[in-house]
């Protein structure tokens, strides 16, 4: 059975770090790519970054770019999003995906994990 999990969110201050880590598995699991999205309350989910697993070229939205990175485990499928110089806007629910090998777009998803921006 393949699965997707996240880890690592949690309550921080604005202007602070936090870093966020995505585990895949199976037996058979192979993968295109991996990206992270969020979903703030009453908002539509979006997307935040991507890392292309042969290669490693990473993509991020354009809200992001210069304050969040991507980078992952030398074995397996482990993928982290490292978040720095966080903002309330920041606030949402942050879930990791994995596009399959062969799938036609992100076909595993995570549960989501927290994170909270406030003082």
């Amino acid at each position: 059975q393949v699965q997707v999990v996240e880890s690592g969110g949690g309550l921080v201050q604005p202007g602070g770090s936090l870093r966020l880590s995505c585990a895949a598995s199976g037996r058979t699991f192979s993968a295109y790519a991996m990206g992270w999205f969020r979903q703030a309350p009453g908002k539509d989910r979006e997307f935040v970054g991507s890392m292309r697993w042969s290669g490693g070229t990473t993509y991020y939205a354009d809200s992001v770019k210069g304050r969040f990175s991507i980078s992952r485990a030398r074995a397996g499928y482990t993928m982290y999003l490292q978040m720095n110089n966080l903002t309330p806007e920041d606030t949402a629910v942050y879930y990791c995906a994995a596009h399959r090998t062969g799938a036609s777009g992100y076909d595993v998803w995570g549960q989501g994990t927290q994170v909270t921006v406030s003082s």
